[in-house]
């Protein structure tokens, strides 16, 4: 049987309150919040932490055959983006990492491609979506990522939801577009497109049941994604599911994040369904795609470590507009009078990849000294060579010392750095992200995170940070890499 073994998502910490942009420009806001990708986040790194959820457990990262990265907003062109997310995860080099970008509907071909394919394979959503100051994008809009494992039986792990059948009508639908290099998306009037996607999600939604041999009342879990907000809402309404089998769509509390949305929505109902509950994934955008999954008895006891409910609760107080407007770009402000950072350098970088993207330390084999970072010669027993590799991304530590630096050049001033002791042994000098001044006291406790630290010369450079435990519900030891 093959369908999904794995999911996570990820819902960044800070939250931008509608009301804030209404206050400050007098049109626009709304009610609610939405979610906010930090100054130090992108759709790579979003894409990262929702992998490392989704396969936080059962050993899955060794079995991994593919590796699909879907966004609209890529950190690079013409540079694979999924490769980072590969080294990352500390995947096999064997492992086949490929992008499906600049659209949101990649992201139902990412999944549609990984449900279908004959190895397990890794369908990863990632979006940060960004409008002009005051418009529908930039206050409905939100950013996150979400990450699903398909496999079967064959490759050593339990189903957790069946694939029972999924179909795909496509179309060429003018209702959204942005050309390359353009910040935002133009979006024409949404009357334009209502009745088209809601007839092309019945006629997907019509042949996806009768592949399944299932009656539309068979729908325990009603999932409705896209941007195009009355179009969903209609299809919410006239698709003949029962009224409670339609799920919420979360976009009054983290927004609407375009290519994850899918991803996000469907997490958050495998996070409380019940086995032997059949879920419809219904996906608009230049056509109409579903998917219909049916829960196994294995689902709870392989459920995402991370609730997205728990994610959406545990986000910030609402970050200020202006903050949000110069981490987007859009708000250019007077910069510190300091140096222009340098960027990263091709090949330190490669030759230390495991460092770098996999935080992949040393300890000593002959007296268990642990090396932050990996070292040829131990600082202990002065013993060379003699060093194996050991995965941190996974291990917590406890903050030892702090400093709080209003110099430093930052977007999100002051810098807080932080010395870490990690749980285990080794000590290591890095920032603390997703953090106020009052999370850097001595004694709290912290996790990795992977981050975009700077971007110099158009060139990203992508590393640790640590960040206050928020979930202790989870246990300090997870799987290592690979």
């Amino acid at each position: 049987m093959a369908g999904l073994i794995a999911y996570g998502a990820y819902v960044p910490y800070h939250r931008l309150a509608r009301a804030d942009v209404a206050a400050v420009l007098g049109t626009g806001g709304g009610k609610g919040t939405r979610a906010v990708a930090g100054y130090d986040e992108d759709t790579t790194s979003l894409a990262v932490e929702a992998s490392r959820v989704a396969l936080a457990r059962d050993g899955l990262r060794a079995r991994i055959g593919q590796l699909f990265l879907a966004t609209a907003a890529p950190a690079y062109l013409d540079k694979t983006n999924a490769t980072a997310v590969h080294a990352a995860l500390g995947l096999d080099a064997h492992v086949l990492a490929a992008d499906m970008a600049g659209s949101v509907r990649s992201g139902l071909g990412a999944l549609v491609t990984a449900a279908r394919s004959p190895v397990p394979t890794l369908a990863v959503l990632s979006d940060l979506r960004t409008g002009l100051p005051g418009g529908a994008d930039e206050t409905s809009g939100g950013d996150g990522a979400a990450a699903f494992m398909f496999g079967g039986h064959r490759n050593g792990a339990p189903v957790i939801a069946e694939l029972l059948a999924h179909d795909t009508v496509s179309d060429e639908i003018l209702d959204r577009w942005r050309l390359p290099g353009a910040p935002t998306s133009r979006v024409w009037e949404e009357r334009f497109a209502e009745e088209i996607y809601t007839s092309l999600a019945d006629k997907a939604l019509t042949a996806a049941l009768d592949h399944a041999a299932l009656d539309i009342g068979a729908i325990d879990h009603f999932v409705v994604a896209g941007l195009h907000a009355r179009a969903c809402a209609a299809v919410r309404r006239t698709a003949g599911v029962r009224p409670e089998a339609a799920t919420p769509d979360l976009s009054a509390a983290i927004g609407n994040a375009g290519t994850a949305q899918p991803g996000l929505l469907l997490a958050d109902v495998l996070d409380r369904a019940r086995p032997g509950e059949v879920i419809a994934l219904v996906v608009l955008g230049d056509g109409a795609g579903v998917l219909l999954l049916r829960t196994t008895d294995a689902l709870p006891a392989h459920r995402s470590p991370r609730p997205v409910a728990a994610q959406v609760a545990a986000g910030s107080a609402p970050i200020p507009y202006a903050t949000y407007l110069t981490w987007r770009g859009l708000l250019d402000r007077e910069p510190p009078r300091r140096p222009d950072p340098e960027p990263p350098y091709a090949p330190p970088a490669h030759r230390r990849t495991a460092w770098k993207y996999g935080f992949v330390a040393s300890r000593c084999e002959k007296c268990g000294t642990r090396h932050l970072p990996p070292d040829r010669v131990c600082t202990s027993c002065r013993s060379v060579d003699a060093m194996t590799d050991e995965p941190m991304e996974h291990v917590r530590g406890t903050v030892a010392t702090f400093t709080v630096d209003r110099l430093a050049a930052t977007p999100s001033p002051p810098m807080l750095v932080v010395v870490v002791d990690y749980d285990g042994g080794g000590r290591f000098r890095c920032q603390l992200t997703d953090a106020t001044e009052a999370d850097a006291v001595i004694g709290a406790r912290v996790e990795m995170t992977f981050r975009r630290t700077v971007t110099a010369s158009g060139v990203h450079n992508y590393f640790w940070k640590a960040r206050p435990v928020r979930f202790d519900n989870e246990s300090d030891e997870t799987e290592e890499t690979g």
